[in-house]
């Protein structure tokens, strides 16, 4: 089951009309500090950075930057993916409408298939919650609420399988960025179950699960420091960094030093 196989709930995952307001501000808490990242590993490169983009969506976040020439300049190259064909086709067509498509390149693919990936990139970005998507290759969406079951997330392989092989694709010196990630507690489950709501979906899990998940195929996981950490054993804990995005424990974006 893809996220984006329904036409409606696609148009209005990127319609502001539909989006809660701490979904909106999370995207520019997080650009914000991204542009931050940007600038730091281009000064310690002093040479236009190898981008990646995981789940490029619309292309929001080449977007923006696009329209900042001093941040653009950092930039040498932008390759975006994406699992859903529908974000891929969007995305091209935005960087061909903004004439940035000379270093923005979009590709359909999995991540869970980037260990055949041959490129090598100085900074990874899976921005705007997309690290929470990431949900174990058994998950029923049709059968979980009904089963009574509870998911234990102690451990998630397709997490840390997707992050293994993305640590294995940056240079030296390079990082990987998880621009927001949801922080696991009861008062941001219920912002994310009022967020699916509004959008028309049907909420599947309950107060004892640590991840938000709809039987329309959206997924999505809480984390807090020591479940990433642990998630990211293969990374010494001092390169990994976090950087609170609000001052109510909503989200927090992760920088991954390699």
């Amino acid at each position: 089951m893809g996220m984006y196989n329904n036409e409606a709930i696609f148009e209005r995952s990127w319609d502001k009309n539909y989006l809660s307001e701490e979904l909106i501000q999370a995207q520019w808490a997080e650009f914000v500090e991204l542009k931050k990242c940007i600038a730091d590993l281009y000064q310690k490169n002093k040479a236009p950075l190898k981008i990646l983009d995981i789940g490029i969506g619309n292309a929001r976040i080449a977007k923006h930057l696009s329209g900042i020439n001093e941040i653009w300049d950092m930039v040498g190259s932008y390759d975006g993916t994406d699992n859903a064909e529908a974000c891929v086709e969007l995305s091209r067509q935005t960087a061909q409408e903004l004439e940035i498509d000379d270093k923005v390149k979009v590709y359909l693919v999995d991540a869970i298939h980037l260990d055949t990936w041959k490129q090598k990139y100085d900074l990874i970005l899976i921005t705007w919650f997309t690290a929470g998507n990431f949900y174990p290759i058994n998950f029923s969406f049709d059968s979980y609420h009904s089963s009574g079951n509870r998911l234990d997330l102690y451990r998630n392989e397709q997490f840390e399988t997707i992050f293994s092989n993305l640590y294995a694709l940056l240079n030296p010196g390079g990082e990987i960025v998880i621009g927001a990630c949801y922080l696991d507690n009861d008062a941001t489950r219920l912002k994310q179950e009022h967020s699916y709501k509004k959008m028309g979906m049907t909420v599947i899990t309950t107060n004892e699960d640590s991840f938000t998940a709809t039987k329309e195929g959206f997924w999505s996981q809480r984390f807090n420091k020591e479940k990433i950490q642990a998630y990211l054993h293969f990374v010494t804990p001092e390169k990994i960094s976090f950087t609170a995005l609000d001052t109510y424990n909503y989200a927090m974006q992760v920088r991954i030093q390699k």
